[in-house]
């Protein structure tokens, strides 16, 4: 499989680090430039074909990495003449009759770690002809937002420049790195300036040939001052490499209701939805660290006919766009529809069931440990029922209980946290270091 990097821009918005004298993509973490690190992580996945374009200060790149035979690749370039403005796909034209075969195509000034084997499995299990890397990130509010079904196919763009205060919205945004099939470049029908998205992703959008690669791995854009500086801490802190789905993941696992929101009962509608005081700072330092954040929560008003699957995920939507204004993002939430007992007039019949997914059972963890290649036992509980801590026993894992919400008073089982905070925040800033204080002993 070839890589396709698209290198040929000018960087404008970055251009006080770079002082117009490199391209950005040559800007260095760690002493290498950040397109030398995506070069690696290609060849760490069996991708030894890469093709560059080039176009501002393209020699500079061109000099560092030659034909890539001192790093035991074939690298080739493209060229875009300065003159004539070929957007972020138009160079692709000079590939067409030359690749016929699926291909990676990625923007160089996004700083990634990724398991690029996974995802093609992904893409061929889709019979896709474009897969997009999608993630969570901390400015859903000026990002395009991926609309997705649960199938993972792409629906629509949901444009930056759209009013969303108007709606809600799951926080999925392109990160900027996919796969192509080779017929895709059929629609680059001469060399003139082309996007990605608007000539090549949206009408394939329109045949429901666009599917979603969610994933947790790192993929950041370091096109600005302040991103670029980002991923260099994360870089000095191991992050993108501890987040390759190569790797097991450690995961801290909140609780929904009463431990990231106010508690309010049942909660049945999305006007009730409100995030408990300084969660979002909390969500935001678990995002920074080594850590992935999934919710895990039951939701028995769905069985009991209180809430459709369309209610509950507009609530869900809600508490996701509250927490990405404020910067932070869960990396996933898994929730079990059922409830045991019956007798509830309107209850969905085929959801009375004793499952293995109602907390304090363990199957809302053991469907995310395998979605995201987990470790439980490095991994924690955070929740203010008794039902998050029994669950966290069952599983064998740690776990905090906050006095928010339930408190832990609904009396339920006898129950050990292995500690107790008094909200998340204080669970984050105080409780997390001593897990692994007394694990490191």
């Amino acid at each position: 499989m070839k890589a396709i990097i698209q290198a040929g821009g000018k960087g404008t918005r970055i251009s006080s680090i770079t002082g117009n004298t490199i391209p950005k993509p040559m800007l260095e973490i760690s002493g290498y430039p950040v397109l030398y690190h995506q070069i690696m992580n290609l060849k760490k996945s069996g991708i030894n074909d890469i093709v560059i374009i080039i176009g501002h200060l393209g020699n500079v790149i061109k000099e560092y990495f030659d034909d890539g035979s001192k790093f035991d690749l074939n690298i080739s370039y493209i060229e875009e003449d300065s003159s004539i403005p070929l957007g972020t796909a138009g160079s692709l034209y000079h590939l067409k009759g030359k690749i016929d075969e699926d291909f990676i195509f990625l923007l160089a000034d996004v700083f990634i770690d990724i398991d690029f084997e996974k995802m093609y499995k992904f893409h061929k299990s889709k019979n896709a002809q474009v897969t997009l890397l999608t993630h969570p990130n901390s400015h859903p509010f000026d990002s395009d937002i991926v609309v997705v079904d649960s199938n993972d196919k792409v629906l629509k763009f949901d444009h930056k420049s759209n009013d969303r205060s108007l709606y809600n919205y799951h926080n999925l945004v392109n990160a900027g790195v996919m796969i192509f099939s080779a017929n895709t470049l059929n629609y680059i029908e001469k060399e003139q300036k082309y996007s990605y998205e608007k000539d090549i992703v949206e009408p394939l959008i329109e045949k429901g040939k666009v599917f979603s690669y969610k994933s947790s791995e790192y993929a950041k854009d370091m096109g600005t001052p302040e991103r670029y500086e980002r991923v260099q801490k994360d870089y000095n802190n191991g992050l993108p490499s501890n987040r390759n789905l190569k790797n097991k993941q450690k995961c801290i696992f909140l609780d929904r209701d009463g431990t990231i929101n106010n508690y309010v009962g049942f909660l049945r509608n999305e006007e009730d939805m409100t995030l408990i005081n300084g969660v979002a700072q909390a969500i935001k330092k678990i995002n920074n660290s080594e850590y992935l954040c999934i919710v895990v929560t039951n939701q028995p008003v769905i069985a009991r006919g209180e809430v459709t699957f369309e209610g509950l995920e507009n609530i869900n939507m809600k508490m996701e766009k509250l927490l990405g204004n404020e910067g932070a993002y869960i990396d996933g939430l898994y929730y079990c529809p059922h409830h045991p007992d019956k007798g509830y007039e309107g209850e969905i019949s085929e959801l009375k069931i004793n499952c293995n997914c109602r907390k304090p059972k363990t199957g809302l963890l053991e469907k995310a440990a395998k979605d995201f290649n987990i470790d439980l036992k490095e991994s924690i509980v955070i929740g203010d029922s008794t039902l998050d801590i029994k669950m966290a026993e069952n599983a064998k894992m740690k776990s905090i209980l906050v006095k928010t919400g339930q408190s832990g008073l609904d009396n339920k089982y006898d129950i050990k946290p292995t500690y107790i905070a008094n909200d998340l925040l204080d669970a984050i800033d105080n409780y997390l270091n001593k897990i692994k204080e007394k694990e490191n002993k």
